[in-house]
């Protein structure tokens, strides 16, 4: 009989059983918020990173630890990775708007350096969200009831990684309810994850 691997499926199982035992009212989940936008894009120039961190106001360049030069700005608050060839890594912003405002500031740095930039091919790589669900989550019955897509090891690591299929990324689920999910594309996958995840925690949920 074929496997319905799905965490919406699992969900739908969960709140069956749960269905004819009185439960307290979930409280309010608090996000999902975007912590952190990790997005690339191509510039189409080959950049000299030593010039690049001799002149570059807060750049760092150790190509001895990492092959790209850091370049950092404070509003939207960010860092930039500008790689020889001509790619670029901005992270640790808020939002893709943020990203993209980022982006820009770093390719204008660069060209009153006297490069000849042009961005494009900009993509968000990976977006990092959290959520507080606001109840105690027994972890152990979790892992159990959902493996394989669940691993605990309470002993190296506090929370339960949850691989989910669609969207596909992985959460992370702690004891008092807070969860942070990784490997997100859009603001839409947060959401989508935790519409689904949400009747499994409350069906692990400890009164």
């Amino acid at each position: 009989m074929a496997t319905r691997n799905s965490v919406s499926a699992v969900a739908e199982r969960s709140a069956s059983r749960s269905s004819s035992t009185a439960r307290p009212k979930p409280l309010t989940v608090i996000g999902p918020n975007i912590s952190n936008v990790v997005s690339g894009c191509n510039l189409n120039s080959r950049f000299d990173l030593k010039n690049i961190a001799l002149h570059g106001r807060n750049a760092i360049y150790n190509p001895k630890r990492f092959p790209a030069v850091v370049l950092r700005i404070r509003e939207p608050k960010s860092t930039a990775l500008i790689f020889e060839g001509g790619k670029m890594q901005v992270l640790g912003t808020k939002s893709i708007d943020d990203a993209k405002l980022a982006s820009r500031k770093f390719a204008r740095i660069l060209q009153k350096m006297g490069y000849n930039v042009r961005l494009e091919d900009f993509i968000v790589q990976n977006m990092v969200g959290s959520a507080d669900t606001r109840m105690v989550i027994g972890l152990e019955g979790l892992c159990t009831a959902h493996y394989p897509y669940t691993k605990y090891e309470p002993e190296l690591f506090p929370g339960l990684v949850y691989t989910m299929l669609s969207p596909k990324m992985t959460v992370l689920v702690f004891a008092k309810g807070k969860l942070v999910f990784l490997g997100a594309k859009r603001k839409e996958d947060l959401e989508q994850a935790l519409q689904s995840l949400y009747p499994v925690l409350v069906h692990h949920r400890r009164l």
